[in-house]
């Protein structure tokens, strides 16, 4: 199930976040796009509802709602960050490629051994994992290849 800007906005107020009508906007436009958005790209869709907005409210908004796994957060292949809502909303990681950008959600990682085997080497308590796999799509492959 996808999260809506709905949906966040009542997890947001349980948690005893405020909803202020910018961060309301920066919701909506995460939620309106089927694609991973850059900060610029929320800033420029959020500002058409809340003309006042700043770029601050929005990297916070990104920032609170990252903290909280409401969104996820894609690192492209060319340095710039990217975000959606959560989808699907259990773990997941992304296949994301090098040519267009375009993001492919999977999930059903297994790295519980290798958390194992990191913790016992460097005693490090490991919270967590981010993947991203790197290559290129059916469109952005040459001519027959695969």
């Amino acid at each position: 199930m996808r999260l809506t800007a709905n949906r966040i906005a009542g997890i947001l107020r349980d948690k005893g976040h405020k909803l202020t009508p910018q961060r309301h906007a920066v919701l909506k436009a995460i939620a309106a796009s089927n694609d991973h958005l850059t900060p610029e790209e929320i800033y420029e869709r959020a500002s058409l509802n809340s003309p006042g907005i700043g770029m601050v409210t929005v990297y916070r908004t990104l920032n609170l709602l990252c903290d909280l796994s409401l969104v996820c957060r894609v690192h492209a292949s060319d340095g710039c960050r990217g975000y959606m809502m959560r989808r699907p909303t259990e773990h997941h990681h992304h296949l994301v490629c090098s040519g267009c950008g375009r993001v492919c959600d999977f999930t059903g990682c297994s790295l519980a051994d290798l958390e194992q085997r990191l913790t016992e080497e460097t005693k490090f308590d490991i919270g967590g994992h981010l993947l991203e796999v790197y290559g290129r799509c059916p469109d952005c492959q040459p001519a027959g290849s695969v």
